[in-house]
């Protein structure tokens, strides 16, 4: 073959890959929708690599191997960056001000859509409800102040589903004015959860705690009061953004201070959708007879299911009474999972499965923990 030939072989390929192209983008798009309407975001690190290793096996070369899968990773980059544009527009509901830690969470997760505050996690859960906004982003558990109740509740009495649950580390600041010291604060205000994240660190200061909202509001307060002697315990985007002084860094009790935030949105699990490594969230009551939480447990060891979380929480309405909440690992699509819900709904008086993770999402997104 000569140069002339080479070429015009070249160009025969470029335009079968045109037309190729322009499949795999149209497929992209649909996986687009699919991803905004359950509230996913564009990057998934684990299926790009089963990706890339189930397609690197099409080639025999060895030295032609890596030149393409250098190819499909461009290719994958391509089609994140044509997902993140019609990803555009996609509206999240959260509950606080801009540099709250959901705030920060949203930001993280879906860089491309809208954040929009709420006043209170009920708030940003109906606006989903309402169809206000596309998905909510809720904490529902911190590593050392516990689950957030609040937002579990909303689990629970709720028509939404969760679709991904994301890990944000955590580190509390002391924030003051810009020309206050640590010698000056005599108060602090934060959301009591972050309050109680940094109970020791108040108490060996002799601060006076006082609850606010959330915490990137009481760092806005004490941008807007000006006072030397109130400070906030917020994050560094919330010093940042209320032009206020980091007074201390690492003022959270634990050094290893999590949030798991909660992803929700309408539209339900796929039953159809690969599922590695996943867990699927499980809320029920048991019959008030005596070893029903019992029968209950046994039933999900039975079906060889096992359980990352379980805790229980009372219920509004009925007084001493108290559903359950579990993580449980595995596929409730699966035929063994589905065997197990029949077996459970006869010993349980509600059975609602809430959603699903996978193990990928709790993975780095974008170069941090999330």
């Amino acid at each position: 073959m000569d140069l002339q030939q080479a070429r015009d072989e070249i160009r025969a390929v470029d335009e079968e890959m045109a037309k190729l192209f322009l499949r795999r983008m149209a497929a992209a798009g649909e996986i687009a929708a699919y991803k905004k309407e359950r509230g996913l975001p564009v990057f998934d690190a684990a299926q790009e690599e089963r990706v890339l290793q189930r397609c690197s096996d099409f080639i025999d070369d060895n030295v032609l191997r890596s030149y393409y899968v250098e190819f499909l990773r461009h290719t994958m980059d391509v089609s994140k960056q044509y997902q993140h544009r019609l990803m555009d527009g996609l509206r999240v509901a959260y509950s606080g001000v801009e540099g709250a830690f959901a705030h920060i969470a949203v930001r993280r997760i879906f860089p491309d859509a809208r954040a929009v505050p709420h006043s209170s996690f009920k708030d940003a859960y109906n606006a989903v409800v309402d169809g206000t906004c596309d998905v909510a982003v809720l904490p529902i558990e911190n590593s050392y102040a516990g689950e957030v109740g609040q937002a579990v509740d909303l689990m629970f009495r709720g028509s939404l589903y969760v679709s991904g649950v994301y890990s944000l580390h955590i580190t509390q600041n002391l924030l003051g004015t810009r020309d206050a010291s640590l010698d000056d604060v005599r108060t602090v205000i934060s959301h009591p959860q972050a309050l109680l994240q940094c109970e020791g660190y108040i108490s060996a200061h002799g601060f006076e705690a006082y609850a606010a909202g959330n915490t990137a509001a009481a760092a806005q307060t004490v941008a807007e009061k000006g006072d030397r002697s109130l400070a906030a315990i917020a994050s560094a985007d919330a010093a940042e953004l209320y032009g206020l002084r980091i007074l201390d860094h690492d003022v959270n009790e634990s050094r290893a201070n999590t949030t798991r935030f909660a992803v929700f949105t309408r539209a339900k699990d796929d039953p159809h959708a690969g599922r590695e490594g996943g867990a699927f969230l499980l809320l029920f009551t048991v019959n008030d007879e005596v070893g029903g939480l019992a029968r209950a447990l046994d039933i999900i060891a039975e079906h060889r299911f096992n359980m990352r979380v379980l805790r229980s929480r009372p219920m509004k309405n009925l007084p001493w009474h108290y559903y359950f909440y579990a993580e449980v690992e595995g596929d409730e699509f699966s035929q063994r999972g589905q065997d197990m819900l029949k077996a459970l709904r006869g010993v349980c008086s509600v059975l609602k499965v809430a959603g699903h993770y996978t193990a990928a999402e709790n993975a780095k997104q974008g170069g941090e923990t999330i």
